[in-house]
């Protein structure tokens, strides 16, 4: 498998932060909170300004109805109603952008939804099933090698195979969980590294030494994350020196 000459960079924006101006001129791809997790129709219209003033693609970031814990508690829904949530949060969001005379370009769920669709094939065919009633066009991020990338391109929609610079993976390929020691790293060389490896090696080293191959469409940077700025710079001047281009999918 041949390494890849570009990567898009990607973060979760609209979470009321504080980083999305310093964040967005770093990024190629922005998943904007659609209001169940964070956000409300103010920062859902300044997310998309921001974006479309930066040339950065839009995409939706729809959760669990969860505000009170973030959208990161799993929730035991029926698949019609994580179906008519989604539907909801991205036509939200795809209306606020067409307002601003720009569109919707993918789909990245957020949290727990994130995480439960990467392994529960009947949730990932709910969500991929709400894009494409929204918009066949749009690209759905998923975690690489997961259920949810997989679903997606079952049904014809295109899929983005996403990678974490800054999370902990285990043998199988998921990510460490954000409750065990060690799940996020914060050392910005290292993690500048990983984002390096996964593109031009297409692997990453799990917790237990091992490797796993992945392949990385899209990077990860954690807007919430402190930093996270400063991190998302280091990781564009990494793939630079590596002679690896930041765009949009």
């Amino acid at each position: 498998m041949s390494s890849r000459t570009s990567v898009d960079l990607n973060a979760d924006v609209g979470e009321g932060c504080g980083q999305d101006a310093s964040l967005m001129p770093l990024i190629s791809s922005a998943n904007i909170a659609c209001g169940l997790h964070a956000g409300d129709a103010g920062t859902m219209r300044e997310a998309v300004r921001l974006a479309r003033d930066h040339n950065v693609a839009i995409g939706a970031h729809p959760s669990f109805p969860d505000r009170e814990h973030f959208g990161r508690r799993e929730m035991q829904l029926p698949v019609e109603e994580v179906h008519g949530c989604i539907v909801a949060q991205v036509r939200t969001l795809a209306d606020v952008a067409a307002a601003a005379g720009a569109r919707l370009r993918h789909v990245k769920p957020h949290g727990a939804l994130y995480n439960m669709a990467a392994r529960d094939e009947r949730l990932a065919e709910a969500v991929v099933a709400a894009v494409r009633s929204v918009d066949p066009s749009l690209a759905v991020f998923g975690l690489a090698g997961s259920a949810l990338v997989k679903a997606a391109s079952r049904i014809g929609l295109r899929s983005v195979s996403e990678a974490f610079a800054d999370r902990a993976y285990q043998a199988d390929g998921s990510l460490l969980p954000r409750d065990r020691p060690g799940s996020v790293l914060d050392d910005e060389t290292e993690v500048a590294s990983r984002a390096v490896a996964m593109v031009r090696e297409r692997r990453v080293a799990a917790v237990e030494g091992s490797r796993v191959s992945l392949d990385a469409g899209t990077i990860c940077i954690h807007g919430d994350t402190p930093g996270a700025p400063a991190l998302a710079r280091r990781i564009r001047d990494a793939l630079a020196a590596a002679g690896i281009t930041v765009a949009a999918p």
